[in-house]
């Protein structure tokens, strides 16, 4: 079971801005396993709390979220932890999912970064129950089948990505084609000069007769 909440800035019918997050320590485990590269991360820094993620659309970045938006993944955040939702000042830590690193040797449910700059930091000075009830209120518990979603998803990145290419190739291969004309007809007009020509005048002068003319031409 999956819960999804609408926050500020959620486009409707799209995944845009969508958050989602997990019931359990176990379903934390498929969420980092089959998480997108469009997702960010949130938990309450040193603290246990629920894993939220947030679904960006494609080409925002973690530093490009709307500031309202950030707001209420936080404080979702905050609510969901034991020790987080009974404190004033809670730091939430956020990151892109990719940046997330599992290893075999961690717990259910825990995980570490390959990269500590990517990491993001927002505070919640204290609890906001006007949020909260909002975000309850769109709440939905859905049970999606992750491994599937994520398969899609890269199927839809891999045909963008070869139709992408395919229009490069195309592309570039009009432009080839167009240098070669400019080309050719630049050779034409070349030909075309009043230099490179010669008058009747300058042939009667030079040949004798047609037959002489002829011999010469071929």
């Amino acid at each position: 079971m999956v819960f999804h909440f609408y926050p500020r800035g959620y486009v409707e019918g799209k995944d845009d801005y969508l958050i989602y997050m997990g019931r359990d320590k176990y379903e934390n485990e498929e969420l980092i396993k089959y998480g997108l590269p469009t997702d960010v991360w949130f938990h309450v820094d040193d603290m246990s709390s629920a894993h939220v993620y947030l679904r960006l659309p494609e080409g925002v970045g973690i530093d490009d979220i709307p500031e309202a938006t950030l707001e209420d993944c936080a404080q979702l955040v905050k609510q969901n932890s034991i020790q987080g939702c009974k404190s004033n000042d809670v730091t939430i830590v956020y990151t892109p999912w990719a940046n997330l690193k599992k290893t075999a040797s961690m717990d259910v449910g825990q995980v570490g970064f390959y990269d500590e700059k990517v990491r993001r930091y927002t505070k919640v000075p204290r609890k906001s129950n006007d949020i909260l009830n909002r975000l309850e209120k769109t709440r939905r518990e859905l049970t999606p089948d992750f491994k599937t979603e994520k398969e899609t998803y890269e199927a839809l990145v891999r045909g963008k990505k070869r139709a992408e290419e395919r229009a490069a190739r195309a592309a570039e291969k009009a432009a080839k084609e167009e240098s070669k004309r400019q080309e050719e007809l630049r050779s034409y007009k070349g030909l075309m000069r009043s230099e490179n020509m010669t008058s009747n005048a300058e042939i009667r002068e030079k040949y004798q007769s047609v037959e002489d003319f002829e011999d010469d031409f071929m």
